[in-house]
């Protein structure tokens, strides 16, 4: 932990904005090249040179997935006893996905919450349960909280239920895996720009060049430049730039080494919303910013990897994974509050917003190995495919937090102009703010697991799995007064020793169809974040003597491939029980007691896949009855978050030789947080493609066609709205 402290800051101290100059002429090469390109683009298409073009057909079409990228998934998703939903980088095209809550959006079970100031970057909740911390990147975790983007992504898979017995702590809902992309054996060189409205302006390039250094060598360099405001919101803005160049080879015959690495960074006005007034959000107008134009949140994430393969023999083979990654993030941000004494009754002109503002900085850094061995063998007449490994990691977060504020709720000391909820006025915030808390956490991880699946008799499979953790975590703070003088100090030493189970049964009646029953298990400790604040404003360390949270899970699902392996349908019928849930002690004030049970029983219904060139579709529906129960007060009422009915769909149609449309839709039910109730909402989108040639293709795209105004990401204190009608312009280069 840094010894600098900072009591009393300006805005821009240490908090300033440091524009990085070699980011900003990379993005103006990139975006201002791709223009350039993008006019040349269309001149050529004036000139009338079309050539033919050739469309092979792949069975399942661009938008199935048929095998997870995850290593420690033996059977094709097919045979997988789990519900799982994949986005293939197509579908991520079509639908003019650029950014990771962009893709989540249209999986159904999944609802996005707003991130408070210490925890910015992406919050899904999968399946009724926060999965902030279940971020995966190629099957490793993936810890910082930073403005995720799809620029380096082959594909995004969302693996529902309990799955510590394959990922560790955390994942009550189901996880979330990004799988990059990576060096392959042909040359590839791609151009995409992107120009819209909210001055969208995107370009990325992916190149990969096979060498004749070495049998087997190549290596790959993806870039991207995005700068954009949101569709119907004032002052809102984002600027992102990344660089991921990757490298494979052949060590031997028996032998692939990959490396890579992946820088991508973040400047932006973030956007906080609009306050609850009444419980409900504000009848107002959706462009309207409650924040000043001097807030700004600043994330960076740098990533290093490595992955060796190994034959060992036919039956037998070794992944040996190793990454190091360090994450960023600094902010100055406004959040709105409505004091109770207003209400939806009152003309919005009339209602006064105090504004609250939170600066914090922090690193986070991990160090994390894998090995796994896997191997393909038989017992008298049962076949196994049995994976066991170990992983070791480090972890370290030391974050700062800072405010200022004479809410009617948090009252800090420091004055904060308020504004009208009509007619805000952003301006520039120019006095001070306090340093209340610098802490530092380190977390140490030692696990060892195995998952054999044993085939025997006519299509029947059993699964079973067993992994044991132990997760320690030192935790170190200093808290200070308005004034910058240290009030207290704290350091808490825990160490938690989990086992999680998986096991499953399936039963193959035909080749291609399947049916399972499944249950397995996971665990969340206190210090699941790598850290033991649980409360952003008020900073408490509530579940700080706490032990892990208990999850379990019961599925029983069908999966079924027709029409020869072009559609992929599957349906199940689960339950997710929590019962030792945090909630807060009656007898200790500002801590927690692990008394609550929350519960969650639901279907899924998906499928996917493609007829040809001419049709690609996927469509899901998930229903969620949710309940939760505080066992000592005897209350019950529904879980935060929680949307009962979600759907998604997305059409992909080739009319001709050089024609697609797209037509999609996205379903959320209304959803509540303690009192606070927000409306459910449709929202439709398009897609218009035209293949000029083998190498240019031009796409419109229109979001949020109808210009819905709805309310998106939740969050006790904040609600903030959709990005309205977006309409995206692009010409992609591919060679």
């Amino acid at each position: 932990m840094s010894s600098g402290i900072y009591p009393i800051q300006t805005p821009d101290i240490p908090f300033s904005k440091k524009p990085d100059p070699l980011r900003k002429l990379m993005t103006r090469v990139l975006i201002g090249t791709g223009a350039n390109l993008l006019a040349a683009g269309m001149v050529h298409a004036q000139d009338g040179a079309v050539e033919e073009i050739i469309v092979e057909d792949t069975v399942g079409g661009a938008y199935r997935i048929d095998q997870s990228s995850i290593g420690k998934f033996t059977e094709p998703l097919l045979d997988t006893p789990q519900s799982v939903t994949t986005i293939s980088s197509q579908l991520m095209e079509d639908r003019n996905v650029m950014s990771l809550d962009d893709a989540l959006r249209n999986v159904p079970g999944i609802t996005l919450g707003a991130g408070e100031f210490s925890w910015q970057g992406n919050n899904p909740f999968i399946r009724g349960f926060s999965s902030r911390n279940d971020m995966f990147l190629d099957g490793m975790r993936d810890l910082g909280s930073y403005a995720r983007d799809p620029f380096n992504l082959e594909s995004v898979e969302v693996l529902l239920g309990p799955s510590s017995m394959v990922f560790g702590r955390g994942s009550t809902g189901g996880v979330i895996n990004q799988s990059t992309k990576k060096p392959i054996d042909q040359e590839l060189r791609r151009l995409h720009v992107n120009l819209g409205n909210a001055s969208t302006a995107r370009a990325t390039v992916d190149l990969n060049q096979p060498l004749d250094i070495g049998s087997g060598t190549a290596v790959r360099l993806n870039l991207l430049a995005h700068s954009s405001d949101v569709p119907g919101r004032d002052t809102v803005e984002t600027e992102r730039f990344g660089i991921a160049p990757s490298l494979s080879t052949e060590l031997g015959s028996a032998t692939r080494l990959t490396l890579s690495y992946m820088h991508l960074e973040s400047d932006s006005i973030p956007d906080y919303g609009m306050p609850w007034i009444s419980n409900r959000p504000p009848r107002v107008d959706m462009e309207n910013f409650y924040g000043f134009d001097t807030d700004y949140l600043e994330t960076e994430a740098d990533v290093f990897s490595g992955i060796l393969e190994h034959e060992v023999s036919r039956a037998w083979s070794l992944n040996a994974q190793l990454r190091y990654a360090n994450y960023g993030r600094r902010s100055f941000i406004t959040e709105p509050q409505v004091g109770p004494s207003f209400s939806q009754a009152d003309a919005p002109d009339s209602v006064t917003v105090e504004r609250m503002i939170f600066t914090g900085q922090s690193d986070e850094s991990m160090l994390q190995g894998q090995l796994n061995l896997r191997g393909d063998f038989t017992t008298g007449n049962v076949e196994h495919a049995l994976i066991t490994g170990i992983e070791l990691a480090s972890e370290a977060s030391d974050p700062s937090f800072g405010f200022a504020s004479q809410t009617p709720y948090f009252d800090y000391g420091i004055p904060v102009p308020a504004t009208n909820l009509a007619n805000p006025v952003a301006g520039s915030y120019t006095g001070i703010t306090a340093t209340r808390l610098t802490s530092d956490a380190d977390s140490d991880t030692v696990a060892a697991y195995l998952l054999d699946t044993l085939k025997f008799g006519d299509g029947w499979q059993l699964s079973l799995g067993l992994r044991w953790d132990r997760f320690e975590t030192g935790y170190a703070e200093r808290r200070l007064d308005v004034a910058g003088l240290q009030t207290s100090s704290n350091r808490f030493d825990t160490s938690d020793s989990e086992l999680s189970y998986r096991t499953a049964l399936v039963y193959k009646p035909v080749e291609n169809g399947t049916l399972y029953i499944g249950w397995g298990t996971s665990f969340n400790p206190s210090a699941e974040s790598v850290s033991f604040i649980n409360s952003g404003r008020g900073l408490t360390i509530g579940d700080v003597a706490l032990d892990p949270e208990e999850n379990e899970s019961l599925e029983f699902g069908i999966k079924w491939s027709l029409l020869n392996d072009r559609l992929l349908v599957d349906g199940a019928v689960f339950r997710i029980t929590k019962d030792n849930a945090r909630v807060a002690d009656p007898l200790n004030p500002g801590f927690n007691t692990l008394a609550g049970r929350q519960e969650i029983k639901g279907l899924s219904l998906n499928m996917s896949g493609g007829f040809g060139d001419i049709l690609h579709f996927t469509a899901g529906y998930t229903r969620l009855d949710d309940e939760q129960r505080n066992t000592i007060k005897g209350t019950t009422g529904r879980i935060n978050n929680v949307a009962q009915n979600s759907f998604s769909f997305w059409l992909n149609w080739a009319t001709g030789e050089r024609f697609d449309f797209g037509i999609g839709t996205r379903y959320m039910d209304d959803r509540v947080f303690g009192a606070k109730l927000a409306d459910d909402y449709w929202a439709l989108d398009a897609m218009m493609k035209y293949q000029f040639s083998d190498t240019v293709t031009y796409k419109l795209n229109l979001t949020n066609l109808t210009d819905e105004y709805y309310f998106d990401q939740l969050h006790p204190w904040h609600v903030i709205p959709g990005p309205g009608l977006g309409a995206v312009f692009a010409v992609n280069f591919d060679y």
